[in-house]
């Protein structure tokens, strides 16, 4: 398949104007002007000719298949029989695919269905994104989500977990490190739920076998916790307290020395949060986020897809939410492909327009480096190479 656009992003910020991309099999085999792709490629080879931008497939770092977005996720998936939870699950991994979400992140579902479903779309068998599956979160007796199944007491049930999901097939570990609002009943959002020698086992399981650890953390203790622990992602990390918020410098810096990458999570419906948290403390904690990508460190985007208000088309505006802190569109761009694909472990898979990756493309009419809003005119989004149409118009 020989791909031509008006324009290529071919790195952090820069396009190559009239320019092709060659596919062969999954995978990109070259990039380069028009008219010499042209020529490699011969006549016979298919294509896809329009005026818009070809850029990397987007990679959503934060979802949860298993939720359904609604007003109370956690009733309609205790609801839910596998089979009917299996099927939605399915529907909303091509509603990913479909707005331009070539990979997926998905952090906690329920008995291993979304490494069923990855399997199925590896395999061909569905449409979706490529999903990378922590399977089933490891939490405290009666800790955030523990309806998903993992509830854990001591280093030793912790490590079993851990090997238990690594033997289904998992590509990151999911550590519920502090509470949150999702589950009614359990710790608070800014509460620790484990001991920093249960969190050290959990990351040594994990990292025994080259498997990253993503830190489900909101509270300042518990993000301090995750940093010494050594994981590798940090979500949500809004620096929650019991009265207010408690950003910690100090543990920034350890953050950025310990290449640690911090996911927000940040909600498609993020204009929301001053009506729920008020327009003072919404501001506070947009600033933190603020502060965090000025001093340095590493942020990759992810939407939460599946709680409450967050859907599974969503990414676009939840880039919106950098926008309004004020980072450029090319840095935005990067948290939510090459940065992000970094951050999980495909960095030299996924994420960036070149020969040898993955043809993960994601093809927009207009011009996203201009106007990031353009990421929402999807003409064709291509997955390990084969084409897939908003329309569900697939090749």
């Amino acid at each position: 398949m020989l791909i031509t656009g008006g324009r290529v992003l071919v790195d952090s910020g820069t396009y190559l104007e009239d320019g092709a991309v060659l596919i062969e099999g999954e995978s990109i085999a070259t990039v380069g002007p028009r008219k010499e792709i042209e020529e490699r490629a011969g006549a016979d080879v298919p294509r896809f000719e329009f005026g818009g931008t070809v850029l990397p497939g987007l990679i959503d770092a934060h979802v949860h298949l298993a939720f359904d977005g609604g007003a109370d996720p956690v009733a309609t998936l205790q609801s839910s029989t596998d089979d009917v939870l299996f099927e939605d699950m399915r529907r909303r991994a091509e509603q990913l695919l479909r707005s331009g979400v070539t990979t997926a992140r998905d952090l906690g579902d329920r008995g291993g269905l979304a490494l069923r479903l990855a399997s199925e779309i590896n395999d061909g068998r569905a449409a979706g994104p490529r999903i990378i599956s922590a399977g089933t979160p490891a939490t405290t007796l009666g800790g955030h989500c523990h309806f998903l199944g993992g509830e854990v007491s001591g280093e030793a049930e912790i490590r079993d977990l851990v090997r238990r999901n690594l033997a289904a097939g998992a590509g990151v570990i999911k550590a519920m490190v502090t509470g949150g609002g999702l589950t009614k009943d359990g710790p608070k959002s800014h509460q620790s739920q484990f001991s920093a020698e249960e969190l050290a086992a959990l990351v040594e399981e994990a990292h025994a076998v080259g498997v990253p650890v993503a830190a489900h953390a909101h509270g300042g203790d518990g993000i301090a916790a995750a940093v010494e622990a050594g994981v590798d992602t940090i979500e949500h990390c809004t620096w929650m307290s019991s009265d207010g918020l408690d950003f910690r410098p100090d543990v920034v810096q350890q953050i950025i020395a310990k290449n640690i990458t911090v996911c927000p999570a940040v909600s498609p419906h993020w204009q929301m949060l001053p009506r729920f948290f008020g327009e003072e403390h919404a501001a506070a904690m947009f600033d933190l986020v603020r502060q965090m990508a000025d001093s340095g460190v590493r942020l990759i985007a992810g939407t939460d897809a599946g709680v409450q208000r967050a859907d599974f088309g969503g990414l676009v505006p939840a880039l919106g939410f950098y926008s309004h802190l004020g980072l450029p569109n090319a840095s935005i761009i990067d948290m939510a492909t090459s940065q992000a694909a970094e951050a999980l472990g495909l960095g030299d898979v996924t994420g960036k327009v070149a020969p040898g990756f993955r043809a993960d493309l994601l093809l927009v009419d207009g011009d996203p480096l201009a106007d990031l809003s353009a990421l929402s005119g999807v003409r064709a989004v291509f997955a390990s190479g084969l084409r897939h149409e908003p329309t569900g118009a697939d090749q």
